[in-house]
């Protein structure tokens, strides 16, 4: 606050402080015994008959009027109130604020801080880990993975091994961390509306699914010219690319001819927001520790 706000305010207080003193005792004519009877003075006012009496406050009440200004004269030398005067105790909001945080960060270390030390597989393997990545996914990643890590129609499952940038502890702190920018850039303007289509079947063959070999035959042509250099020759993808398995039957938008269509024509746009501006380390390894325990457990299914 500058010097003349400070001023400002510090007069404004005063000043009132100093007009309600000056109100009170201004009213405060003689004292009144509560048990003795009114004067009966009036200020010479009538209101329909009513005239109105002019009598000082009652005793009591008018203690409490000065109670009150003692209180608030006590607080203004204690407390900051009078412009960048702090008070006498040195108090602020901001002094209590990081107080409060730093009793928080205590608490949060007791629970949280020793896992930031902890290998991933050691944080995994435990059950009170789990729970708590479990709840940190639940309140902050299953809006998109679903609440049982499942995924959705463009979200990936998490509880598989199907991993589009790799599934190891470090590439899955990575990915929480920094976040992750998938594109499928658009081939319907490259290929032409024949190439999407035969390029779909071939997607189709892959997979083992219902398709036209003629079809198929054309479009791995294609594939062989355009999709290669990011799904790979035989079609499993490039996880340095982010580029999925295109044999696997595991789908982020659907195994329909329609939709592999679509996906060819106008491409797809991902992407995995970075946590490392919202989560705190601890949980965030926590997360990437419940993450990599869905996929062992998928594993240990096999």
């Amino acid at each position: 606050m500058s010097t003349f706000w400070s001023v400002w305010v510090i007069v404004l207080t005063l000043a009132n402080l100093a007009l309600i003193t000056w109100v009170l005792f201004a009213n405060r004519k003689v004292a009144v015994d509560d048990q003795a009877e009114p004067e009966n003075k009036t200020t010479g006012h009538v209101y329909d008959g009513i005239e109105e009496y002019d009598n000082p406050l009652p005793k009591w009440w008018f203690m409490l009027f000065i109670a009150t200004l003692i209180f608030s004269v006590g607080y203004l030398v204690i407390y900051p109130g009078m412009g960048n005067f702090k008070g006498v105790s040195g108090w602020s909001s901001v002094g209590a604020l990081e107080a409060s945080q730093a009793k928080a960060q205590e608490k949060f270390d007791e629970h949280f801080g020793k896992y930031l030390d902890m290998p991933i597989e050691e944080i995994a393997q435990s059950p009170e880990a789990r729970k708590m990545g479990g709840r940190i996914f639940a309140n902050n990643c299953a809006v998109c993975h679903g609440a049982d890590a499942g995924g959705n129609f463009g979200f990936p499952n998490l509880t598989d091994n199907a991993w589009l940038y790799g599934g190891t502890p470090e590439k899955i702190l990575e990915t929480l961390n920094n976040g992750r920018q998938g594109m499928m850039p658009p081939q319907g303007p490259v290929i032409g509306e024949e190439g999407v289509k035969n390029t779909a079947e071939y997607v189709l063959s892959l997979n083992g699914l219902d398709h036209d070999k003629a079809m198929a035959a054309e479009g791995q042509k294609v594939f062989n010219t355009v999709c290669m250099a990011c799904h790979g020759m035989d079609a499993k993808g490039n996880q340095a690319l982010g580029a999925p398995n295109l044999t696997d039957d595991l789908w982020l938008y659907g195994s329909s001819r329609e939709q592999i269509q679509h996906t060819i024509r106008g491409g797809r746009t991902n992407m995995m927001p970075a946590q490392k501006d919202k989560l705190r380390e601890d949980k965030i390894r926590l997360v990437a520790a419940y993450v990599y325990s869905l996929s062992q457990q998928d594993e240990e299914q096999q």
